[in-house]
C-alpha cells in the first residue's frame, strides 16, 4: 500500500490525538511571544536603511558618533495668525523658558529666536537622554506648553520636535490602526457567518487566524536581531496574517465539510480535506513565500524586513492548517456547525446545484475567444494608467492636515523655513585636515546664502565629531520635500559640495537628507525591480510547472497574475495621481504613488492571486482526471470552488479595505492597492478570463503532462477523442449535477450509473479509511496512483 502523503498523517495524528495538537500549538505561540518580548525589537537604523549618497551620508555621519539629542521648539504665534504683540511673545517666551528649565527631562533651553517675518518667536528646547524613546518622555514638556498657553491669552503655543511629533502621529496612527482592528474583526466575522451559517465555524478561522498574527509577531522580533526590523512589519503581520489565515482555514473547512455532507467521518472527512485542501494550502503558501523571497533582491532593509516578517506569518498560517486546525474540528465534532443562524444556515447547507455560477460562467464556456477578447480589453484598459506611475517617497505633505501635530509642524515651517525641509552636507577627512573642512562648508554657506532655493531665516551651524574626522552642516530649503524646489535645491548642493570639497585632500562628502533619501530609494528601486520580478516570475513558473506538470497552465497562470496586478497599478495611479477621490479618501494627492509599494504590491499580488489561482486549478485539475473533458471540468472546477473562493475573496476585500481608511498615505494606497486586484482577480479573471483562456486551449491545457481519459484510464492529450466530446460532457454535467443533491440520494443511487459504466459494480468500491476492519460505503475512492485527488 502506498504511503499517504505528510498533510495525512499530520491530520490524522491531530485528529486522533486533539488534546495533543491543541496544546502543542498553543505553547507555541505562548512561547514565541514570551522569547519575542524578552529579546526586544532590534529596528533598522538610519546607517542601515540609505542607498547610495544619501546611504552613504548616513554612513559618514554615524561613524562620527555624534550625540544625539531630541530637540523641541515651542513656537509662539498670535492665535488668529495675524500680527505678533512683541511684548506679549517676549513675556510667553520667557514664562516658556523658566517652566521648561524646572523640567527634569531638560537638558538646556535657549534663548527665544524671531521669525525674519516678525509673526513668531521660537524657543528651541533640548532634552536629555536618547532620541529613540524621546516620545515617551515628552508628555512634561508638552503640558508645560499647555499652560503657558492657558496663561497667555491671544496667542497660540505650539509645540513640534523629535518626541511631540512622533508622540502626536503615533496616537494618531494608533487610534487608526484600533479602529481599523475593530472594524476589521467583526467584519470578517459577518462574512464567515454568511459563508457557513454557524458561530463556532465562523469563529475557528478569526481565531486561528489571530493565534498566528500573535505567533508571527514574535518570531519577527526574534529574526529582527539576525535582520534588523522596519516598523511597518507588525502592520504587514496582521494585515498578511489575518489575510492567508481566514482563507487556508476557509479551504480546509469548507472541504471538511463537504465531504461530512457527502456521508464520510469526522476523520474520515478530514483526511480528505488535508489530501486536497491542506495539499492546496502547502503549495499556495509556497508561492507566497517564493513571491515574498523576491523582496530580499531588492538589496534593502526595509524590504528585507518585510519579506521575512510576511514569510513568517504565511509559514505559520500553513503550519496552523495542517496541525492544528484538523484537531479543532476532530475535537468540535459535530458542535462545529453549532449554534445555527437560522436563515443563514438553510441558505449554506440547501442542497442542488448552483444556478448563478452555470450562468455566469455562460459566456466564457460558450464563446471563449470573444470572452476572452472583451476580458482582457478591459482589464488593459483599467492598467493604462499605470503607464504614467510617477513614484515618491512619502513625507509630511502626505499627511492629513487634520492631524494637530502636523497643523503645528506647518505654522512652524511657514515662520521658520530652515526647520522643515532640511538637506544635510557631511565630509569625512582626516583629522589634521578638519581646518580645511570647515573652510571649504563655509564657502558652501557663502553661496547657499546667496540663492533662493534655500532658506536665509538662521545661520547654518557646522558641527564636528570629536575625533574631528567628520563635519556636518544642515541647509534648509523653503519649498515641501516633494516639490520641484526641493529637488533643484538637492541638485545644486550635489553640484556644489564636490567642489567646495576638491581642495581638501583625501576628503568624502555626500549630501543627505529626507529628500535625498526619497529620490535615492525612488532611484534604487527602479534598477532593482527587473531583478525582484524576474526572480519572482522565474521561481513561479518552475513551482507551477512542478505542481500540475502542465507548461501551459503555468505560463497562463504568470500572465494572468500579470494582468490583474496591472490592473491593480492602473487604479491605484486614477486614484491618487488625482484629486477627484481625495475628499472621498481623506487624503491630500501629491500627484504620485509612494516609491515602495509597486515593487511590495507586485509580489503580494502575486503571492495572493496564485493562492486563488491554485486552488481553482487543482478544482478543475480534479475533474479532468475524473474523466470530464475540457469545457465540463472548467464549469465543475470553478463552481465546486466558486462559494469558498469567493468568501475568501471577500474576507481579502473588506480587510484591505480598511487599510485605505487610515491617515497615512502609504497605508491607503496599499490597502485599496491590495483590494481592488483581489477584487478584479476574483471576479474578472476566475469568472470571465481563466474559464475562457482555459476552454480554449482545450486539451492543450494539460500538455505535456497526462489527464484521465474516462474510463479507459490514464490518457496522453494527443489521444483524446475530440467526435465523442460533446456527449463524455453531457454525461460529466449529468453526473456532477446529480452530486449537488446531497440528502435526496443514497451513496449507491447516487453513483450506481458511473460505476457501472466505468465497469465497477455496484457497491463493490470501499472506504480506503477503514478503522477496525470496518468497511464505510461512501462515494469517493482513494487512487493511490495519483495521491493529491479522489476519483470518484
Amino acid at each position: 500500500m502506498r504511503k499517504k502523503p505528510a498533510t495525512v498523517r499530520i491530520a490524522r495524528w491531530s485528529a486522533t490525538h486533539p488534546w495533543s495538537a491543541i496544546g502543542l500549538w498553543v505553547v507555541f505561540v505562548a512561547a514565541c511571544l514570551v522569547l519575542g518580548g524578552a529579546a526586544g525589537t532590534n529596528a533598522i537604523s538610519d546607517e542601515e536603511s540609505g542607498v547610495r549618497e544619501s546611504g552613504r551620508a548616513g554612513k559618514i555621519v554615524h561613524s562620527g558618533d555624534f550625540p544625539e539629542k531630541a530637540e523641541e521648539n515651542v513656537l509662539i504665534t498670535a492665535e488668529d495668525g495675524g500680527k505678533l504683540d512683541p511684548a506679549a511673545a517676549r513675556e510667553a517666551a520667557a514664562d516658556v523658558v523658566e517652566r521648561m528649565k524646572a523640567l527634569d527631562e531638560v537638558e538646556s533651553v535657549g534663548a527665544p529666536v524671531p521669525a525674519p517675518d516678525g509673526k513668531a518667536l521660537l524657543v528651541p528646547v533640548t532634552m536629555k537622554g536618547d532620541t529613540e524613546n524621546a516620545d515617551q518622555r515628552v508628555q512634561p514638556l508638552l503640558d508645560a506648553s499647555a499652560s503657558v498657553q492657558d496663561a497667555h491669552e491671544g496667542l497660540r503655543v505650539d509645540e513640534v520636535g523629535t518626541g511631540s511629533t512622533a508622540k502626536g502621529l503615533s496616537e494618531t496612527l494608533g487610534e487608526d490602526f484600533k479602529k481599523a482592528e475593530l472594524i476589521s474583526l467583526p467584519l470578517t466575522l459577518l462574512i464567515l457567518l454568511v459563508v457557513f451559517g454557524a458561530i463556532i465555524a465562523a469563529g475557528v478561522p478569526v481565531v486561528l487566524a489571530l493565534s498566528c498574527v500573535g505567533a508571527a509577531i514574535g518570531l519577527s522580533t526574534l529574526a529582527s536581531h539576525v535582520l534588523p526590523e522596519t516598523s511597518a512589519v507588525s502592520s504587514v503581520i496582521l494585515l498578511m496574517g489575518m489575510a492567508v489565515g481566514v482563507d487556508y482555514s476557509l479551504f480546509y473547512l469548507k472541504r471538511e465539510r463537504e465531504e461530512r455532507r457527502a456521508g464520510k467521518s469526522h476523520v474520515d472527512a478530514i483526511e480528505v480535506a488535508a489530501e486536497t485542501s491542506g495539499h492546496t494550502v502547502v503549495v499556495s503558501g509556497t508561492t507566497v513565500v517564493v513571491a515574498m523571497a523576491g523582496l530580499y533582491l531588492a538589496n534593502e532593509a526595509t524590504f528585507a524586513s518585510l519579506a521575512t516578517g510576511s514569510i513568517i506569518v504565511v509559514a505559520v498560517a500553513v503550519l496552523a492548517s495542517l496541525t492544528v486546525l484538523p484537531a479543532l474540528l476532530a475535537q468540535l465534532g459535530r458542535w462545529v456547525d453549532k449554534p445555527k443562524v437560522p436563515f443563514l444556515w438553510r441558505l449554506t447547507m440547501r442542497s442542488g446545484a448552483s444556478r448563478v455560477w452555470p450562468a455566469l460562467l455562460r459566456p466564457a464556456l460558450s464563446r471563449p475567444f470573444i470572452t476572452l477578447v472583451v476580458s482582457v480589453g478591459a482589464l488593459l484598459l483599467l492598467a493604462a494608467p499605470a503607464l504614467d506611475m510617477k513614484l515618491k517617497q512619502p513625507g509630511s505633505d502626505d499627511l492629513s492636515r487634520d492631524i494637530p501635530v502636523v497643523q503645528a509642524m506647518d505654522r512652524l515651517t511657514e515662520h521658520f523655513p530652515s526647520k522643515g525641509t532640511v538637506h544635510q552636507v557631511v565630509v569625512r577627512a582626516p583629522a589634521d585636515r578638519a581646518d580645511d573642512v570647515k573652510t571649504a562648508l563655509n564657502g558652501l554657506l557663502e553661496r547657499t546664502a546667496k540663492d533662493e532655493l534655500f532658506a536665509h531665516d538662521s545661520a547654518p551651524t557646522i558641527e564636528v565629531s570629536e575625533d574631528r574626522r567628520v563635519h556636518t552642516v544642515d541647509v534648509g530649503t523653503p519649498y515641501q520635500p516633494k516639490s520641484d524646489g526641493a529637488r533643484e535645491s538637492l541638485d545644486l548642493l550635489r553640484e556644489w559640495v564636490p567642489q567646495a570639497t576638491a581642495g581638501v585632500p583625501d576628503a568624502e562628502s555626500a549630501v543627505g537628507g529626507k529628500v535625498a533619501q526619497g529620490i535615492d530609494f525612488t532611484g534604487h528601486l527602479e534598477e532593482r525591480m527587473p531583478w525582484v520580478v524576474g526572480f519572482v516570475l522565474m521561481l513561479t513558473f518552475v513551482t507551477m510547472v512542478m505542481i500540475f506538470r502542465s507548461l501551459a497552465v503555468a505560463l497562463s497562470a504568470i500572465l494572468l497574475n500579470l494582468l490583474s496586478a496591472a490592473a491593480a497599478f492602473g487604479v491605484l495611479v486614477a486614484v491618487f495621481q488625482n484629486t477627484w477621490a481625495e475628499g472621498f479618501l481623506d487624503f491630500h494627492s501629491s500627484g504620485a504613488v509612494v516609491s515602495w509599494l509597486p515593487l511590495f504590491l507586485f509580489v503580494v499580488l502575486f503571492g495572493l492571486s496564485m493562492d486563488y489561482h491554485v486552488f481553482v486549478v487543482s478544482r478543475i485539475r480534479e475533474a479532468a482526471l475524473e474523466g470530464a473533458m475540457t469545457r465540463t471540468a472548467v464549469r465543475e472546477g470553478i463552481t465546486r470552488s466558486a462559494g469558498v473562493v469567493t468568501s475568501a475573496a471577500i474576507v481579502m476585500v473588506g480587510v484591505f479595505a480598511i487599510f485605505g481608511t487610515l491617515s497615512m498615505v502609504e497605508f491607503k494606497q496599499l490597502g485599496v492597492g491590495l483590494a481592488a486586484a483581489i477584487l478584479l482577480d476574483a471576479v474578472i479573471i476566475r469568472i470571465y478570463v481563466l474559464p475562457a483562456l482555459m476552454t480554449a486551449l482545450g486539451k492543450w491545457n494539460w500538455w505535456p503532462g497526462k489527464v484521465s481519459g474516462g474510463p479507459g484510464g490514464p490518457t496522453s492529450v494527443s489521444d483524446q477523442a475530440e467526435p465523442s466530446r460533446h456527449a463524455e460532457e453531457q454525461l460529466q454535467y449529468a453526473r456532477f449535477a446529480a452530486e449537488q443533491q446531497y440528502g435526496q440520494q443514497t451513496p449507491q443511487q447516487h453513483y450506481q450509473q458511473p460505476y457501472h459504466q466505468g465497469g465497477y459494480h455496484q457497491g463493490g468500491h470501499q472506504d480506503p479509511y477503514q478503522q477496525g476492519g470496518h468497511q464505510q460505503p461512501g462515494p469517493y475512492r482513494h487512487d493511490a496512483s495519483r495521491p493529491g485527488y479522489y476519483q470518484q
